[in-house]
């Protein structure tokens, strides 16, 4: 790998700004944001949308929130055309959104772009040419005064057809490949730009610093932001805006460094579609944003729907570990983490204040519409924890704490023969078979209490190795008494060391359950679970459970 590296790579320089202020600052609000899926996102597809699909993500988008979306390239082809055609025919452009379109600096561009314009109230111009060093040397073989003309060019074309224009049109300019482009350069570009664009506080200008490709770390970013900030003629007219790509994996974190840094703008797509690795993810933007109890301004509260939406136009499955909304983001394995997390949805739900404070889960998932129903999942790296939950959730069982051990060591004996996850209806069926379908040694029949003086008899019916028994006994209360009665007849020794018990189910069918563990001789402790509709039935059935599953 030396080999490879060494004379091939060369590490990107560092900003020369000793006085750098982005790193003791915090993200106080939400940037304005632009979507760019049904641009930059539709151009990385394998198979572009039509405009059906078009129409369906432009509805999510403004459903969502976006004020800003850049809805195509309609000099670029008949579709993109086509599409801006119809939201303009169809009056489907809420009159506080704003359309962006994308177009380079040639007339016959710009004038297409203009006649799909026709109609529109507002609408920004994405103006873009490249400016690198090695797109000037490689692609263009131009010289910096040749590349910012071009710029200036396409500038005046634009200021030429928005004259003619009925309706409001701002100009966004990109020096495309601006983290490969001299940062002398690029100011000089942009000043330059605003400048024949007649920039003023009535006349902003979006001037947009795309990560067209990432080429360093998230820091260099935030300081090639911050250097154009501080170097931009009418600084308080323009609208820094920032479009990263994540060729290494850190769209994300430049994003929100470049915010820290002075950006007010950010582009980028849902779930991160985009060119090679992909745009930035807004969506992780936004919900970053929210659980640092910053308002995103978007609406991101059934995040199914949008997963639907956007895996449907754009034929791409999300993966399911993706942050806040993939399949298994909610869900744990591990034993401890499963313990954890049950603990901290216990915690949260009795605590006073509605501070978030559950271990492993940064945001609540009702948040984004999910539930909690597949937060914790059980294959054999599970614990005792994750299956009581799951139990408990689902089927209503509320397992003593005591019990989780032992009814994790059965779900656990299971996953290890299938190598495989167990679903909740197979936890079910083990816990059923498990205490409710025992091989019986002593099966109850009957029993009657009576209570007089703080002290219970109980006549109980049942039958021991094919005999049936009728016997009697009292105690401190229906189970004590039941104890009694079995003793004197029952050869097998036990104490009982604990016992609980609740409701299940709605209150109009509502089954009483009853937990028993008893404790045998040979230090063997055991439990069993009775259920029925009159909680003392249910007690009995409970240690009936524990007798047979002990002995």
């Amino acid at each position: 790998m030396n080999q490879i590296t060494q004379g091939k790579y060369r590490p990107f320089p560092q900003i020369d700004l000793p006085n750098r202020s982005w790193p003791t600052k915090t993200i106080k609000k939400a940037p304005l944001w632009c979507s760019v899926d049904l641009r930059d996102g539709n151009q990385a597809l394998i198979n572009p949308m039509d405009i059906n699909k078009k129409l369906e993500l432009f509805a999510l988008l403004l459903k969502l929130g976006f004020k800003e979306i850049e809805v195509g390239f309609p000099s670029a082809s008949k579709v993109e055309f086509d599409f801006l055609r119809r939201l303009v025919d169809d009056e489907l452009i809420p009159d506080d959104v704003t359309v962006q379109v994308l177009v380079q600096a040639r007339e016959h561009l710009i004038k297409r772009t203009f006649e799909a314009l026709k109609g529109v109230k507002k609408a920004t111009v994405h103006l873009y040419n490249s400016t690198s060093t090695a797109q000037r040397k490689i692609v263009f073989n131009k010289t910096q005064e040749e590349i910012l003309e071009l710029a200036l060019v396409g500038v005046r074309l634009v200021k030429k057809y928005e004259d003619k224009h009925d309706g409001e049109i701002f100009l966004q300019y990109s020096p495309e490949s601006f983290t490969g482009t001299e940062l002398e350069f690029a100011a000089q570009v942009a000043n330059a730009v605003t400048k024949e664009w007649g920039i003023s506080d009535k006349r902003k200008v979006i001037l947009n610093l795309p990560a067209t490709v990432e080429m360093a770390t998230p820091n260099i970013y935030a300081d090639q932001i911050e250097w154009m900030a501080s170097h931009l003629d009418n600084r308080e007219n323009v609208i820094i805006s920032t479009h990263t790509h994540n060729d290494r994996g850190t769209s994300v974190a430049a994003t929100e460094l470049a915010i820290l840094a002075g950006a007010d703008r950010v582009e980028g797509t849902l779930l991160s579609n985009g060119e090679r690795t992909g745009n930035v993810d807004i969506i992780t933007l936004a919900l970053n944003m929210t659980t640092q109890g910053i308002d995103s301004k978007l609406d991101f509260t059934n995040i199914n729907e949008v997963l639907d939406v956007v895996e449907r136009c754009t034929e791409i499955d999300t993966h399911f570990r993706h942050p806040y909304v993939g399949e298994l983001v909610y869900t744990a394995f591990s034993g401890s983490h499963q313990d954890a997390i049950n603990k901290g949805l216990a915690h949260q739900k009795n605590k006073d204040d509605e501070l978030w404070e559950v271990p492993y889960l940064p945001m609540d998932p009702q948040d984004v519409g999910r539930t909690y129903e597949s937060i914790i999942r059980i294959n054999s790296q599970s614990g005792k924890g994750g299956v009581a939950f799951i139990l408990e959730k689902n089927f209503g069982y509320s397992l003593p704490k005591a019990m989780h051990p032992e009814i994790g060591k059965v779900i656990q004996a299971v996953t290890d023969v299938k190598g495989k996850e167990l679903d909740a209806k197979d936890i079910l069926e083990i816990f059923n078979d498990t205490y409710f379908k025992v091989k019986e040694h002593i099966s109850f029949v009957d029993f009657r209490v009576k209570s007089d003086n703080k002290v219970s008899t109980c006549t109980l019916t049942y039958t021991y190795n094919g005999k049936e028994i009728i016997a009697s006994g009292e105690g401190n209360g229906p189970i004590d008494a039941c104890k009694n009665a079995l003793m004197k007849d029952y050869t097998n020794e036990f104490s009982i060391s604990s016992y609980s018990e609740h409701s299940c189910g709605d209150k109009s069918s509502a089954l009483a359950v009853a937990y028993i563990e008893i404790q045998t001789k040979q230090t063997l402790s055991c439990y069993g679970v009775g259920r029925d509709n009159d909680i003392a039935t249910a007690s009995i059935k409970a240690l009936f459970c524990s007798l047979n599953r002990a002995f």
